[in-house]
């Protein structure tokens, strides 16, 4: 690649495309999955017994104000004694994607989509993934429908899961809907041209909120993640933003742990093992009770996730600047996500940040391989015949699985670093605000507060505490690498 001086969108989409490859994940699409997708000409649509009609319901679909790649749509209706019935559908992606097929092996290989700012390398082509499979506003499509009952308080009373047509009538993004929950903006204009939405909207939204408030009071962790998002102006990257969890990210959040954990509860319910994402209880609770008591919190010897969240909404609270590298230390702290196979009958390890014993992925198929590895199961089950999958097979991929997505996850924050220093290039001697987020053998590191950036400090330092508020000098940049540079002001 010819690298310039001045780098563009351009020359961060192949830096993007280096960073897969060096990383085990494959950017491009076979000759073969190729040669099928020029065969799939229409999304699939079946009928018959055990496939509901649900095209009447008031669905619609929440996502990125740029998202294409539509999983899932929900829909609330109000029963009598203030239930609620919650219908979740599912992308059938498996409808055109069958296993063993050249597309599926695609998907399988990186098992996940990767978004970075310059380009996406999504896990299926976005002839489906944007398209056939994907559960666009205006058009019939094929899903599995968790369709869940809740009382008066948010306490799950029943669910079912089973195969259905669904329509979205409805296209909407967080921010328009987040913005107009909280009265601070008006009703999406998608959402006005369908009559009662408004009034589904906050139907959806009082019972995610009840879903939230017994999650968090079983001790499920709020943490605040520091992405920093790109922005463009054609070629030329002009800044960056993170991205607020807002009211309706929650709503899609808490609904979808929902929709995860009947899955789990039904693939055990019918005796099949499954793949669950789990995290376990931390092995260094230790370190997490000795990260607490820095703050003048004593937390119990044994982990503790109530505790724990305690803790961490007390610091969000009264010190919202730093709480996401807080996050960050804990999040480390508690070890990574992974896959599992559980077997019916066995006591589940279950979620410890989402305070969760049974919990899947299955609402993601166009952009998490699991997720159609989970469908599959479920299908069959529908269809009363054998699991797709054997137990090797599956012990297999969640081993897979839980490489490439880490692959994954290392690829995209090393681009967040080239982007951060690509916007910063032409701001070297320039002086920051910042925070001080890490300490050990490797380096010392500052997070800058504007524009949202993180560094690392040169030169011979005094003692730093993880917090602490310094004065910062930009010294250098370094875009194929992602290095950010200060010195230390005061």
């Amino acid at each position: 690649m010819a690298l310039h001086k001045k780098f563009s969108k351009e020359d961060l989409a192949l830096l993007s495309t280096q960073a897969l490859l060096e990383r085990g994940l494959n950017p491009n699409i076979s000759k073969e999955a190729l040669e099928q997708l020029h065969g799939i000409e229409q999304a699939a649509m079946e009928s018959g017994a055990g496939i509901q009609d649900l095209r009447n319901l008031l669905w619609c679909s929440i996502d990125n104000d740029d998202s294409m790649d539509l999983d899932q749509l929900t829909v609330a209706i109000p029963e009598k004694d203030h239930a609620i019935r919650l219908l979740v559908a599912v992308a059938d992606v498996d409808a055109l994607v069958k296993k063993g097929s050249p597309l599926d092996l695609q998907a399988q290989f990186n098992t996940t989509s990767v978004y970075t700012s310059a380009r996406i390398f999504p896990m299926l082509p976005p002839k489906l993934s944007t398209d056939l499979t994907s559960l666009n506003s205006g058009v019939d499509r094929m899903a599995i429908v968790c369709d869940m009952r809740f009382g008066a308080e948010g306490e799950l009373t029943g669910s079912e899961i089973y195969r259905a047509c669904v329509h979205n009538r409805c296209k909407l993004a967080y921010d328009a809907v987040s913005d107009w929950l909280i009265a601070k903006g008006p009703l999406p204009s998608a959402a006005k041209h369908v009559q009662g939405m408004d009034e589904q909207l906050q139907i959806q939204d009082r019972l995610a909120q009840k879903l939230r408030a017994k999650r968090y009071a079983n001790g499920s962790l709020e943490f605040e993640s520091f992405q920093p998002i790109a922005q463009f102006d054609q070629q030329e990257i002009t800044g960056l933003s993170l991205q607020p969890h807002n009211r309706a990210r929650q709503l899609i959040e808490e609904f979808m742990i929902e929709a995860n954990g009947c899955m789990s509860r039904f693939l055990s319910e019918h005796t099949r093992a499954s793949l669950r994402r789990v995290v376990r209880s931390p092995e260094k609770w230790m370190r997490i009770v000795e990260v607490a008591s820095h703050y003048g919190v004593t937390l119990p010897s044994q982990a503790d996730s109530k505790a724990l969240e305690q803790f961490l909404a007390h610091q969000h609270k009264i010190d919202p600047l730093r709480f996401p590298d807080l996050s960050l230390v804990i999040v480390k702290l508690m070890g990574r996500g992974e896959y599992v196979v559980e077997q019916s009958g066995k006591h589940p390890v279950g979620h410890f940040g989402l305070a969760v014993r049974d919990y899947t992925h299955s609402t993601a198929p166009n952009r998490r391989y699991p997720d159609i590895i989970t469908l599959r199961q479920v299908k069959a089950i529908l269809a009363k015949e054998p699991s797709p999958y054997s137990n090797t097979e599956l012990e297999s991929l969640a081993l897979h699985c839980t490489q490439q997505e880490d692959a994954a996850q290392k690829a995209e924050r090393q681009m967040r670093k080239s982007d951060a220093a690509l916007l910063l290039g032409s701001r070297v001697g320039q002086y920051f605000d910042g925070l001080i987020t890490g300490l050990n053998a490797k380096g010392s590191w500052v997070r800058i507060i504007d524009p949202p950036a993180e560094g690392r400090l040169i030169g011979v330092l005094p003692a730093l505490k993880v917090g602490q508020k310094v004065r910062v000098k930009l010294t250098s940049t370094d875009v194929v690498k992602g290095f950010i540079d200060f010195a230390l002001t005061r």
